[in-house]
């Protein structure tokens, strides 16, 4: 659940049951949000003895609450407010100004822009991290803005307690997947662990043989084959992915990554593509490869936002209007067109495993990207249509090469050259609809630079 606290204010003039309306249809309008708990402070007025406002802060105490909604009614002299607001000092502000109403033909205000103008200035002075937004008369109430605040601050409470784990580190030396410790979790919050692939070797010798039949009952009556398999290869994938998910289990890992070329590939034999998908399966875990930690943080923040599997995704191709993005190995269940299809198969020299070759669902997409340069965190953002590509192929993978998981993205909010001289890493996160507004004030609650 997102946990908000809500207050209203208006002046001690103003007849009280008029702001006693307009708190309760503010209520209203937020009890529309999905996955939402409020935590009602009430009416608060300029009352000389500060009784209502202290009052608030009493009833709001020890509540957990991810941010704190300031519901202008009418005119409300500022320092009200600031000594409510003051005790939730470090908790993001959504500052409301409501709107006055219609009576017979006549517009009739309370002045709330006045006091929420008085205090947009104030709060922006005193260094607070707030969005405001407003109503506007005979029209719906800002929900969708105030949704993306919402889902803002969730995301960056979870991220406080959140854990990637990451067997081994910096695969194939590359440089966009590493991560700098001390700043990933004071600024954004993540915890990231990494382990050793002689863990997870040493957890094989201890697996329960009933779950690995399991596991491997569950490949045969849920995955379509393209052509048969070798039931080795289905035993060995299940062993492996049994014995990181129980290292999952043990840490609490919400997101893990794993050495994939100079790892699982050149020392076991083994590329994980099942296992990464068999790790969706036992432990609703988000997963990218190749000790992709930023990748993995960008696919928290996205989950947090969204409430979706954000999965990765591969630059293959650029056109003129659109971009072609693929993944040599696996796709989640949860973003998957159909059956999953897999195909025994090779790339070049690497020993033969399962390939995910499943089609992926279309949509209008959010992509994104979290990086860090010379000391500075940044966001890579844009969104657009994503549909099934042209047929095409990866050079190198054993004939006839498949057809990869991929989605021909057409982005509307850039063009490709703009995205180009943007783009900032070989793997993109994505998750489906319109969350753009959601990850820039999350960015902004987080003092990250979009770009």
């Amino acid at each position: 659940m997102r946990n908000i606290g809500f207050v209203c204010f208006g002046e001690v003039n103003t007849p009280i049951e008029k702001l006693r309306l307009k708190h309760d249809e503010a209520i209203k309008s937020l009890s529309k949000l999905a996955e939402i708990e409020i935590y009602d402070a009430g009416l608060v007025i300029d009352d000389p003895r500060y009784s209502t406002a202290d009052e608030a802060i009493g009833n709001l105490a020890g509540k957990n609450i991810d941010c704190l909604v300031v519901s202008v009614a009418g005119w409300v002299p500022t320092h009200v407010v600031i000594r409510v607001t003051d005790k939730f000092r470090h908790t993001p502000v959504l500052l409301w100004g409501l709107c006055g109403y219609i009576e017979n033909g006549n517009l009739v205000s309370l002045a709330a822009q006045a006091g929420a103008t008085a205090l947009r200035a104030t709060l922006e002075a005193m260094g607070y991290n707030f969005k405001y937004v407003y109503s506007i008369v005979g029209k719906p109430d800002p929900i969708e803005k105030i949704d993306a605040f919402i889902a803002a601050c969730f995301a960056r409470t979870r991220l406080r307690s959140a854990h990637i784990g990451s067997m081994g580190y910096r695969d194939m030396l590359l440089y966009g997947t590493q991560f700098e410790g001390n700043s990933l979790r004071g600024l954004i919050g993540v915890e990231v662990e990494p382990f050793e692939m002689l863990e997870i070797m040493q957890n094989l010798e201890t697996l329960d043989e009933k779950m690995i039949l399991d596991g491997i009952r569950f490949i045969n009556s849920n995955w379509k084959f393209a052509k048969p398999c070798a039931q080795s290869v289905i035993e060995n994938g299940v062993k492996y992915a049994l014995a990181i998910k129980k290292k999952i289990e043990e840490r609490g890992y919400e997101a893990v990554s794993l050495i994939d070329v100079d790892g699982m590939k050149k020392l076991v034999g083994f590329p994980p593509a099942m296992v990464f998908m068999l790790l969706e399966h036992y432990s609703d875990v988000l997963t990218i490869p190749e000790n992709d930690i930023m990748g993995s943080v960008t696919q928290l923040i996205m989950k947090f936002i969204t409430g979706q599997t954000a999965f990765y995704l591969e630059y293959y191709e650029f056109f003129e209007k659109s971009i072609l993005l693929g993944v040599p190995d696996y796709i989640p269940a949860a973003i998957t067109d159909g059956d999953i299809e897999v195909l025994p198969t090779a790339f070049g020299q690497l020993s033969t495993s399962l390939l995910n070759v499943s089609k992926v669902k279309t949509g209008y997409v959010t992509c994104a990207r979290l990086i860090y340069i010379n000391g500075e965190y940044k966001m890579h953002i844009y969104k657009g249509e994503a549909k099934s590509p042209r047929k095409w192929e990866e050079c190198g993978w054993e004939a006839p090469a498949p057809q990869l998981p991929s989605l021909e993205v057409f982005p509307d909010s850039c063009n490709v050259e703009e995205f180009t001289q943007k783009v900032s890493s070989q793997h993109v996160i994505v998750c489906y609809g319109d969350h753009a507004e959601a990850l820039r004030d999350f960015c902004m609650l987080q003092g990250i630079e979009i770009i």
